[in-house]
């Protein structure tokens, strides 16, 4: 007996489809992507508009300690703009730009990001503005050191390719969303770029908002998203599969005095589920400055309830 031959999609179908998206994702994002230059102190990045209203997302390494930038769209035009806040922690900074605009980029949910998926990045490289590149995501929940020496949590690894100038440009899903805030390539290596989650950025443009400044409780610990056995969530009563296993504890910090230690994995505080890193940078916020947490502390010798009290994060 004869049987047919599985057909799978040819090789110039799938190169269609995957062009169709990224150009899609381009058309859609793109608009909304500027040229950043600080007046009066050289230097250039970009940028990505979020609100009609002027709102500008950029990296804190690219408006630096200016007052005022020039942001430069597309068709040429060019606006003042005024750094409403930064946040060195993160590399991100905000900025209003004067007048409307039509074109917006919107923050997709970077929780749901999945290893291989499109990643694109727009921007402005060596001067060659509004370039297109285009990879995966190569890896999530990441870590690397910012320019204050603390360490940026929830960075998204990707291979599209990233130069001098791209920093504060959107990293772009398919869906036409942005996933991150480009911030980073490794020198001397290919196909290592790194940009900061979309929902560490929509927290720290929150704070700024609200109060000029990213407010911070501080535990003293470096974190990775990790997976959660299903024995471990059933016993710390937590339905989620991913929580935040502690890669570092500071000597003498909130987390250690409290007998917190390295491998430690943290699956909730004060019963809401810690689902990956950027949940606990969203949870250590202002509000819980010396006020005694409670941690759900999973290890080999089973779970259990961790108090730690988090100080207010200096600088």
């Amino acid at each position: 007996m004869a049987f047919a031959a599985e057909k799978f999609p040819s090789d110039d179908t799938l190169l269609d489809a995957y062009s169709v998206s990224v150009a899609d994702a381009v058309d859609r994002i793109g608009p909304a992507v500027c040229r950043i230059e600080r007046i009066g102190a050289g230097g250039h990045g970009s940028g990505f508009v979020i609100a009609q209203d002027g709102l500008v997302v950029t990296n804190f390494h690219v408006v630096g300690d200016a007052r005022a930038v020039r942001v430069t769209m597309p068709d040429g035009a060019a606006r003042e703009g005024h750094v409403l806040g930064r946040d060195p922690d993160t590399d991100i900074a905000l900025v209003r730009a004067d007048g409307s605009f039509a074109d917006v980029a919107p923050l997709g949910d970077s929780k749901r990001l999945r290893r291989g998926q499109i990643a694109i990045a727009i921007g402005n490289p060596l001067g060659f503005e509004w370039t297109v590149t285009a990879g995966v995501v190569s890896a999530l929940g990441r870590s690397m050191r910012a320019s204050t020496g603390r360490l940026i949590d929830d960075v998204i690894q990707t291979d599209a390719a990233l130069n001098p100038g791209n920093s504060g440009g959107p990293l772009v899903s398919s869906a036409g969303e942005v996933i991150g805030v480009n911030t980073a390539m490794i020198h001397g290596a290919q196909g290592i770029a790194f940009a900061v989650a979309s929902n560490t950025a929509n927290f720290v443009i929150s704070e700024i908002i609200r109060f000029g400044r990213v407010r911070r409780a501080f535990i003293g610990v470096s974190a990775d998203t990790t997976n959660l056995p299903r024995r471990a969530a059933l016993l710390s009563q937590v339905t989620t599969n991913t929580a935040v296993r502690l890669r570092s504890v500071e000597k003498n910090g909130p987390a250690a005095k409290a007998g917190l230690k390295e491998g430690d994995i943290i699956a909730a505080i004060d019963g809401r589920p810690v689902t990956g890193v950027d949940d606990l940078v969203r949870m250590l916020d202002a509000e819980r400055i010396d006020r005694a947490t409670l941690c759900t502390v999973v290890r080999r010798t089973g779970v259990s309830q961790v108090a730690v009290t988090p100080v207010a994060r200096a600088g």
